[in-house]
């Protein structure tokens, strides 16, 4: 019984090599940030972007993150804990 709980903690669920969580910020972040970057395009430069630049980035940024989990398989859980600390303004001594 053991066993389970530590090999679930040990490996958390991933996407492609990147952890769940991590891969979900990054494809909500990327898409953002397609979205502001096409709205600004057709604004400002009367200009269509291709969405072949946002599938791009996923893949760049995802293989990015693969390669940093695969080091440490806990960073999705690091970088959510560091997230909840800011939202509860804890101070960075104690957030160390």
């Amino acid at each position: 019984m053991k066993q389970q709980v530590l090999k679930a903690l040990a490996n958390p669920a991933q996407i492609f090599h990147v952890p769940y969580m991590l891969a979900l910020i990054n494809f909500f972040v990327q898409f953002i940030a397609f979205i502001i970057i096409f709205v600004l395009g057709l604004v400002f430069f009367n200009k269509d972007v291709s969405p072949l630049w946002f599938l791009i980035s996923v893949i760049i940024v995802h293989s990015i993150l693969a390669i940093f989990s695969k080091r440490d398989p806990q960073l999705g859980q690091i970088i959510i804990s560091k997230i909840q600390l800011i939202k509860l303004k804890i101070p960075r001594k104690l957030a160390a």
